[in-house]
């Protein structure tokens, strides 16, 4: 009952964070978008990735992230290693595609990308900073998988949608992503929801600083007008 319930609330996080990049891009709008290639980068390795551990069965030993092996490169191999089984990996590139799309659709292609890397990077280093370090780890991959960096990106969509909207379901929505993620780890020990945590919280500091930077870029136009 347990794992169904894990399972179970760990879906319901995706599909909040879904909805509210839909809800942020626009559904109507979905069909004129441009192909987000940084999405479909990121769907490719992990669709290779899962053809290589199909084709080596040394796969995942070589490049999973077990702490107790060294290699500087399994912090990034291990997120196109898939360790759920059949439907597991099923779920992780299907959410990585759209979770991805979504993104480049409202972050673009370069900032998603950073954001996604710094899924890969930032949980264990904020873990430390939080003295989370002797508990259960806030990293969802247990040495390999892209949710973690999935969940993490998924979190930015949900913030960019309180940012955007005004109307108070859509907000409750992209509130209730970082609520849940709590609730799911410290009711769970669920990574997942840790990891939405961070996210959500990285997806302010870009929003502001993306704001910021564009406002300094408007700056010299404006002066020059007034002037």
């Amino acid at each position: 009952m347990g794992g169904l319930l894990f399972n179970v609330t760990t879906a319901a996080l995706m599909v909040m964070m879904i909805n509210s990049g839909l809800g942020a891009v626009g559904r109507e709008s979905l069909r004129g978008r441009p192909v987000p290639w940084v999405a479909v980068g990121l769907t490719v390795l992990a669709v290779a990735g899962v053809v290589l551990q199909l084709c080596w069965s040394g796969a995942m030993a070589a490049l999973d992230e077990d702490p107790a092996k060294s290699g500087w490169w399994r912090v990034f191999t291990s997120v196109f290693m898939q360790n759920g089984g059949v439907a597991g990996a099923l779920w992780n590139i299907a959410t990585l595609a759209f979770v991805g799309a979504l993104a480049q659709w409202l972050w673009g292609g370069t900032l998603t990308a950073l954001l996604f890397v710094a899924g890969i990077l930032l949980p264990e280093h904020i873990d430390a900073l939080l003295g989370l370090g002797g508990g259960p780890s806030t990293d969802p991959r247990n040495f390999a998988g892209s949710s973690g960096a999935t969940y993490f990106l998924g979190a930015t969509l949900a913030l960019a949608l309180l940012m955007r909207t005004r109307e108070r379901k859509q907000q409750a929505l992209a509130v209730g992503v970082p609520v849940l993620g709590l609730l799911m780890w410290f009711a769970q020990d669920n990574g997942h929801g840790m990891v939405a945590v961070y996210g959500f919280a990285l997806g302010a500091l870009a929003w502001v600083a993306r704001r910021f930077l564009r406002n300094s870029d408007a700056e010299p136009s404006t002066r020059t007008r007034s002037a």
